[in-house]
């Protein structure tokens, strides 16, 4: 099976890193180098920054792939193949929308930085949005932001989580799409721009096939490349629809599912 799979792509939070936020790096990388050797790139495929993404490979990062900001930001190794850019009258139509419910606490995702706007979110939500966003600027009013615009990460009361997927759908009306991870966590994103879109771009890029990937993930936002690819693996600590979604089930993150996986699907 080995030698048919060209790709591995991988979720991060709740699929990759444990709990608290490590992973076995010696053990990854003697993985990392039996995928080489059979011709198989490793992707890394998060709804997190890539500049955060790139600091949890510090050895290797210049090796890897990256579709992050759930399919906004596509690199291949060092060069950027693609990056989303949501019209500027959309990005104040969603900043106007949410300064109506002022509970939601909105980061603003762009190309060069994330932000946050003074007055709307505390310094502890700031600093502990800075772990996943590792580019994060204080702004005192998010329509003066002058950055290319990736996607929005509004978070909302986790008990209000899908009550707001909702109410995003239904207000814009397919210019933007809601995606979550649950857990008070909502994505708004280019429609047609999530995981399985940067996966399809890397995929026709290498000339491989989405039979010839295999993909690991958790929660809601990893559904469309769990469906995109051949070899689909839910955690087991996965939601119950992201399961119904993939092939295969392996071991949860707190027990490196994923390594154990991919010992078996590259064996020394």
């Amino acid at each position: 099976m080995q030698n048919k799979i060209k790709m591995v792509a991988v979720d991060i939070d709740g699929t990759f890193m444990r709990n608290d936020y490590t992973y076995d790096i010696p053990r990854f990388q003697k993985i990392l180098a039996r995928m080489t050797s059979a011709g198989c790139r490793f992707v890394i495929a998060s709804g997190n920054q890539y500049y955060q993404l790139r600091d949890l490979f510090p050895e290797c990062h210049e090796e890897l792939a990256f579709v992050a900001e759930n399919g906004a930001y596509v690199k291949d190794r060092n060069e950027l193949i693609f990056s989303a850019d949501i019209p500027k009258s959309i990005v104040w139509e969603v900043i106007d929308i949410c300064r109506e419910h002022p509970e939601i606490k909105m980061v603003l995702c762009g190309a060069d930085s994330a932000y946050c706007q003074r007055g709307t979110v505390s310094q502890d939500f700031y600093d502990l949005t800075a772990i996943y966003y590792h580019h994060l600027k204080w702004v005192d009013d998010f329509k003066e932001v002058d950055d290319q615009i990736l996607k929005f990460a509004p978070t909302v009361p986790e008990e209000k989580t899908y009550f707001y997927y909702d109410m995003f759908r239904e207000t814009l009306k397919g210019k933007i799409e809601p995606t979550t991870s649950g857990h008070g966590s909502v994505d708004l994103i280019l429609p047609g721009c999530h995981k399985a879109s940067g996966l399809d771009r890397l995929a026709k890029r290498w000339g491989i096939t989405p039979d010839q990937c295999a993909a690991f993930g958790d929660s809601g936002n990893d559904i469309e490349m769990l469906k995109y690819c051949g070899y689909s693996y839910a955690m087991a600590n996965a939601d119950p629809e992201t399961k119904k979604a993939a092939r295969f089930t392996c071991l949860s993150n707190e027990e490196d599912g994923v390594l154990t996986a991919l010992e078996e699907l590259f064996p020394a």
